[in-house]
């Protein structure tokens, strides 16, 4: 039996008539960009998250690369983030001559650990004459990006703590997570609406996927969103003057209006994908397979939270972790190794000076861990399939 990773196609043939409908409208209007499609997906998505700015963007990158620069974060400054999540993470902060600072993350969720966070800014950071938070380095710790990483949000309370004592802004990667849920000050929010901005990934693999690059931005300030409107446009309002440089990424019509079709089917594959998150478990268990090997944490689930986790993805581990996917592999089941490196192994931040050994959990989790196929409309026999291979691969 052959069971990918990721299916699209029952999901398109579902919703293939109105996106065609939409795209049609799109094509006839002859407006690509910036036009009525966009403005009502960031009203969707304002409300769907409940904050009053949502900004389209050209991609979940140039989300958070919008961000730096509206926050004119730059060189001699410092951004604090995990040492275990996509690239784009530690390369945006490094693409506007800022230096990422990475923090380990806790074993269980593979979320920024909020312990080694409060750690290293006491022990490793000091204020200068001014009240500003130096680095070891000399850098000014501006701002700290925790990322909800696979479909599960930090712990954002206490990372907010943590943030306010320091005094450094909080900028959500929710870029595998919108819709997820976590209790913030004792009510309960969604992913990206917790930090002062916030970034979203519409890559089409993602939860809520576009048929190309899509991003979006969401933040309360009114300022910054102009700001980041202007960004997005090469810092340029109104038409050719550029008051800062920006960059160019903008969301385009047929993106959006693509999106629009899909957000309200959100909720409803994340309730599916909650059921074969909860399927695997019990198959895992009549097999015996739980002292195998770990399955994904789920702090929030007893919290009476609907989204507690969104499963972007189901990631298992097992020091076993290669053999098992070779195995997988030979029976026709797609896996996925996220990711294979820690970030500051990565060859590209070696001039950071970081060494092996200094995050040991991300290290560990990039050695260990294996997606296995999730997407809400699985079979449930593609899914006893799986477990039953991985059963046979232990055994």
């Amino acid at each position: 039996m052959r069971v990918p990773l990721l299916d699209l196609s029952e999901q398109y043939r579902a919703l293939a008539e109105p996106i065609r409908a939409q795209l049609e409208e799109v094509l006839g209007s002859q407006s690509f960009i910036l036009g009525p499609k966009v403005e009502a997906f960031e009203e969707a998505i304002g409300r769907y998250c409940g904050a009053p700015n949502a900004i389209g963007v050209s991609s979940g990158t140039d989300a958070l690369l919008a961000i730096l620069m509206a926050l004119e974060i730059g060189p001699g400054d410092a951004v604090i983030t995990s040492a275990y999540s996509f690239f784009a993470t530690g390369g945006c902060i490094a693409r506007v001559g800022a230096t990422p600072i990475f923090i380990d993350i806790d074993p269980e969720t593979y979320n920024i650990s909020p312990a080694a966070l409060e750690r290293y800014l006491t022990t490793s950071c000091r204020p200068n004459k001014d009240g500003a938070l130096l680095s070891p380095q000399g850098t000014t710790v501006r701002a700290i990006v925790p990322v909800h990483l696979f479909g599960l949000c930090c712990e954002m309370d206490a990372i907010h703590r943590i943030s306010e004592q320091f005094q450094l802004d909080v900028i959500e990667d929710a870029a595998q997570a919108i819709g997820a849920e976590c209790s913030f000050g004792g009510v309960t929010a969604k992913a990206g609406a917790m930090g002062e901005v916030s970034c979203f990934s519409f890559y089409p693999s993602k939860n809520l996927g576009a048929a190309g690059d899509a991003g979006m931005v969401i933040c309360r300030d009114d300022a910054l969103a102009q700001r980041l409107r202007s960004c997005r446009q090469h810092g340029m309002e109104p038409r050719y003057y550029h008051h800062f440089i920006g960059g160019n990424f903008r969301l385009d019509e047929i993106q959006a209006a693509i999106l629009g079709v899909k957000l309200p089917f959100l909720d409803g594959w994340s309730a599916a994908r909650r059921v074969v998150a909860d399927f695997y478990r019990e198959e895992f268990k009549r097999l015996g397979l739980t002292n195998q090997f770990s399955i994904p944490a789920e702090p929030y689930r007893n919290l009476g939270l609907t989204n507690h986790h969104i499963y972007h993805q189901y990631a298992v581990r097992t020091p076993q972790r290669d053999g098992l996917r070779e195995h997988l592999t030979r029976k026709e089941i797609g896996t996925a190794i996220y990711y294979p490196l820690a970030l500051h192994e990565q060859e590209c931040f070696s001039y950071l000076g970081y060494r092996a050994g200094d995050f040991p959990e991300a290290e560990r989790a990039a050695r260990e861990t294996l997606a296995l196929p999730m997407y809400p409309e699985l079979p449930r026999e593609s899914q006893r399939y799986v477990a039953e291979a991985i059963a046979e691969f232990f055994a």
